[in-house]
């Protein structure tokens, strides 16, 4: 293989024989030379497999011009596209760039002239006849070719060609490979080359070549002696005057000098007819002005232009129409969403009042709840029931104040913020402006951007909205602000202040069902081209995806699984099986694969020590399993499970509570000191903290010293006291669906928390026994058996 290699490493292609019949391949745009050697770039089909025949063979093939630079490189050359006169060129090297082109190196060889074409198809071949290149030495030769070598040495110096060329020509032997090189350095026209290629005496040959060097060299020296007068006769200031003055000289002559007065007298018109504010009437009125007596090749031309357009394009008395027929309202609302019943009220409500008194302010919502719950798409509901139009601003992650309140004009490619920008977008000055994951708000050097929104959103100062780049006051008092969020804690109190908090809890199963029925197999038949003559996917089945294949508070990976079940049976389709497939409980793992989730009640070994606590995460309300293990030792109490300092402290005043009301507990005293506890909650990877599993940890500590297990059908959250009283904590909405997910059906909550509990949904509370506690006696008297396990 070495010696392969070597020797075809020694092939001169100067002393290889032609073949009579060779490969076309058809070049575009230039002409290749005798003598030369450079990369070219194959794209086209033919062309491709031209290269990998030739590669195969003798390497050699024929280059040739065609006559059209601009004819597509797609089409493939037929015999009246081609010059006669070409190149034979040999293969040195192939690289594969990208799946859609080769570069192929390239030498030429020696002259050819085309006789006839033997094949079409894939690609050109045709029958060649060599041209010879006939070298005479007389003095005559030798003075021309000295002469092209002398003033291309000149043309170097005086352009931006690079140095290495003068010496390749300088080192050539052979005359008509110096020529050749010298003519493809000129920037011919392609006609041009190739009636150089075509000149068969050398005499001839190095006249024109030497004819055609001096003129571009004539044109070189011309052009520096001008730009060396520019420098030294004015100064930059001086050469944009004249320049300036020339241009208008020109546009006079041409008739193009009143166009900026027309441009002018246009933007005048539209103010006109625009109905502005005073304020913004006088500032544009001022900034025209301004205009007319600039250049329009300054660059604060553009600006000043760019300003009056903003201006022009905002909404500034144009407004919707709101529908307020109240019956209709409730109508579209109850079809695009299920359930909601508070928001939907809400709604309602507001258009209510507008119906009564038409000039009252916009209400500021908040959506707050978990991801999937639908608080983006309830917007677009509301803009499409009050007939307004809906623009959203994505504010997760946005750390510059700018965004919302825009930059100054003084700053380089300024804008406005996206308030402004978004209301330009609606081209109404009421439409439903929705703000989403406004709790993800961040601030940096680059300001707060949560401050700059305390204007936007308070009804009694937004009416005087003053944009950076405006610089002028805008109404927003009649647009409908809504924002969402997952959770409150991350938005700043003030900001908190100005909104109406809005929760959203997640959906219970039957509202899961109802909403993947009647929305959701609907919109992903669509989305996968099917039909219900395809797919039929039965309410069982979803009872069962839902149970067992998805755990959320929303519905969005309830409808990606069915979108999975759709892409399923479109592959069985596209493979030519059209005959309808029903998905049931039975048969749903052969598209969704196995069970994923399983009762977490069921699959834990029950036992002293074992709670069931119930947490409020931002993506729902989760099931919180507490363990306690009692071993000999001194006293001591461990926690494991990444727990929170609250968490911590929650469990270690549990323990207080106990040795301090033993007797209570029908506990011996001396036991403590004889013992350790060690308290661990699952999934340890998992971040957890807050208060409302303190009445869970007395629970399993009490059941592992007493010996009592706790009832498994009984899940319990609540703060502790020392003194033993249980208080209430947050997201009993949450919470209790959690509850309802892994089949618990009694729920242990503070006492205060029973109005809570009245805010859920009936068909909801109905299935669910709630045990209210005032203290940890009343949780311990129904969590624990009463019988004591060995």
């Amino acid at each position: 293989m070495e010696q392969q290699q070597q020797k075809e490493k020694r092939i001169d292609p100067q002393t290889l024989p032609i073949p009579d019949v060779l490969p076309i391949l058809p070049l575009h745009g230039f002409v290749f030379f005798p003598g030369m050697g450079f990369p070219l770039q194959i794209a086209s089909v033919s062309s491709k497999q031209l290269i990998d025949d030739a590669l195969l063979a003798d390497r050699i093939i024929a280059l040739v011009a065609h006559r059209d630079e601009n004819a597509s490189k797609d089409r493939p050359a037929v015999e009246g596209d081609l010059y006669k006169i070409g190149v034979v060129g040999y293969i040195h090297k192939l690289t594969k760039v990208e799946e859609e082109y080769y570069q192929v190196l390239v030498s030429g060889i020696r002259k050819i002239q085309i006789a006839e074409f033997v094949q079409t198809e894939p690609y050109l071949r045709a029958r060649v006849e060599e041209v010879p290149m006939e070298i005479m030495e007389d003095q005559k030769i030798d003075a021309l070719i000295l002469n092209i070598r002398t003033q291309f040495n000149k043309l170097v110096k005086l352009t931006q060609l690079p140095p290495e060329m003068a010496a390749t020509i300088n080192s050539l032997s052979n005359h008509f490979h110096a020529a050749y090189m010298v003519v493809s350095q000129l920037n011919l026209k392609v006609d041009e080359e190739q009636e150089m290629l075509e000149i068969r005496d050398l005499e001839t040959l190095l006249h024109k070549t030497a004819r055609e060097l001096n003129k571009r060299v004539e044109t070189a020296q011309i052009s520096q002696k001008l730009q060396e007068s520019f420098k030294k006769d004015m100064d930059e200031k001086q050469r944009e005057f004249f320049l300036r003055q020339q241009l208008n000289a020109i546009r006079k002559e041409l008739g193009e000098g009143e166009d900026d007065k027309v441009e002018v007298n246009e933007l005048r018109k539209r103010v006109e007819e625009t109905g502005l504010s005073p304020e913004a009437r006088r500032a544009v009125d001022k900034e025209l002005t301004r205009l007319d007596r600039i250049p329009p090749s300054s660059p604060e031309y553009t600006v000043s232009r760019n300003y009056i357009d903003w201006i022009l394009d905002l909404p500034w008395t144009l407004s919707s129409k709101d529908t307020l027929d109240l019956d209709k309202a409730q109508e579209d609302l109850d079809r695009d969403h299920y359930g909601l019943k508070k928001i939907k009220k809400r709604i309602v409500e507001f258009l209510a009042v507008r119906k009564l008194k038409d000039d009252v302010h916009g209400p500021i919502l908040c959506f707050v709840g978990p991801p999937g719950v639908g608080k983006t798409s309830l917007g677009q509901s509301i803009a499409r029931t009050m007939n307004r139009k809906f623009v959203r601003v994505a504010l997760g992650g946005v750390r510059d104040e700018a965004e919302i309140r825009g930059h100054r004009r003084t700053y380089i490619g300024a804008l406005p913020g996206r308030v402004i920008q978004s209301l330009k977008k609606a081209g109404t000055n009421n439409p439903v402006f929705l703000l989403d994951e406004i709790d993800k708000l961040g601030s940096d050097f680059r300001g707060d951007p949560s401050s700059a929104l305390l204007e936007v959103l308070d009804p009694e100062q937004n009416a005087t909205f003053t944009d950076h780049y405006i610089d002028i006051e805008f109404d927003l008092s009649r647009v409908m602000f809504i924002a969402t969020a997952n959770v409150l804690d991350t938005i700043p109190g003030p900001l908190r202040d100005r909104m109406e908090i809005v929760e959203l809890s997640g959906y219970t199963e039957h509202e899961k069902v109802a909403i993947a029925m009647n929305h959701l197999i609907a919109k992903q038949l669509e989305a996968h081209a099917l039909s219900s003559d395809d797919l039929e996917i039965g309410e069982e089945a979803i009872r069962h995806l839902i149970r067992s294949y998805t755990r959320e508070a929303g519905v969005r990976n309830l409808e990606r699984e069915i979108a999975a079940i759709c892409r399923g049976v479109a592959s069985k389709i596209a493979r030519g099986r059209n005959e309808k497939v029903v998905v049931t409980a039975d048969n749903l793992y052969e598209f969704l694969g196995p069970v994923r989730f399983f009762s977490e009640v069921k699959a834990r070994t029950w036992g002293p020590g074992l709670a069931t606590g119930l947490a409020w995460t931002p993506v729902g309300g989760e099931i919180l399993f507490i363990e306690t293990s009692m071993m000999k030792g001194k006293g001591g109490l461990t926690l494991t499970g990444k727990l929170g300092d609250v968490m911590k402290e929650s469990a270690t005043a549990a323990l207080t509570y106990i040795r301090s009301h033993a007797s209570d507990l029908n506990i011996d005293d001396n036991l403590f000191g004889n013992i350790d506890l060690h308290v661990h909650v699952p999934e340890g990877a998992i971040p957890k903290d807050g208060p409302s599993a303190g009445v869970a940890m007395v629970c399993s500590l009490v059941s592992v010293i007493t010996g009592k297990t706790i009832r498994p059908d009984v899940a319990m959250t609540g703060e502790i006291t020392l003194r033993g009283d249980v208080l209430p904590v947050g997201g009993i909405g949450e919470k209790v669906l959690a509850a309802l997910r892994a089949d618990i059906r009694e729920i242990i909550l503070p006492v205060l928390n029973e109005k809570d509990v009245l805010e859920i949904q009936e068909d909801v509370r109905q299935g669910i026994i709630f045990h209210y506690a005032h203290t940890i006696s009343d949780v311990l008297r129904t969590a624990l058996e009463q019988k004591a396990t060995e």
